[in-house]
C-alpha cells in the first residue's frame, strides 16, 4: 500500500511539474509581446494600408512599379532601409552608390525580405513590416534582438531573369 501511494505521489508531482514547465514557455510570452508591438505600430500609422500576407508579412506599396515582377532564381537590384519600429535605422544603402544585388527567393535574405521582393515590380517602392519569424527569429542577429519586428523601405530598381527564363 505504501509503495502504491508513493508511486501515485511521484506521478502527481511529475504531472504538475510538466504542466508548470509547459505553461511557462518563455517563447509564448515574447511572441505575445511582439504581437502587441506590431499592433501598436499599425495603430500609430493608420494612414498606411498594410496588407497582411498569409505568411504574416505586412506589405504596403508606396509607389507601384510598371516593370518585371521577380520570381525565384531571378536577380534583383534593391535600394533599402532597415528600421526598428521606433524608426531607428539599423542598415541602409540609400544615399550611397551601392545597390543590393541578390538572387530572389533563394534563401540569401531573411524570409520576409525575400517575400516582399516577389510582391513588387521594377520601379516600385514599398514598405515591409516583418514579424521576427520572417526576420531574425528568437535568437536575433548582432544589434537586432530576438523577437524583434522590423521595417524595411524597399525600391526595386532592376530585375534580371534567372536561368531558363
Amino acid at each position: 500500500m505504501i509503495r502504491k501511494n508513493y508511486l501515485t505521489t511521484v506521478l502527481i508531482i511529475a504531472t504538475i511539474t510538466s504542466l508548470t514547465i509547459v505553461s511557462c514557455d518563455p517563447a509564448k510570452k515574447y511572441e505575445k509581446e511582439e504581437n502587441v508591438m506590431i499592433q501598436d505600430y499599425l495603430k500609430s500609422v493608420p494612414n498606411l494600408a498594410y496588407v497582411l500576407q498569409p505568411s504574416g508579412l505586412y506589405f504596403y506599396s508606396i509607389q507601384e512599379g510598371t516593370g518585371l515582377q521577380p520570381v525565384k532564381h531571378d536577380t534583383a537590384w534593391i535600394k533599402y532601409t532597415g528600421k526598428f519600429l521606433n524608426g531607428n535605422i539599423f542598415d541602409t544603402n540609400v544615399g550611397t552608390t551601392d545597390t543590393l544585388i541578390v538572387p530572389v527567393d533563394e534563401g540569401w535574405m531573411i524570409k520576409g525580405f525575400d517575400e516582399g521582393i516577389t510582391l513588387m515590380k521594377v520601379g516600385e517602392k514599398a514598405m515591409l513590416l516583418l514579424p521576427s519569424k520572417l526576420g531574425y527569429g528568437p535568437s536575433g542577429y548582432y544589434i537586432i534582438a530576438g523577437y524583434t519586428p522590423l521595417l524595411f523601405d524597399l525600391e526595386l530598381v532592376k530585375v534580371k531573369k534567372g536561368p531558363g527564363k
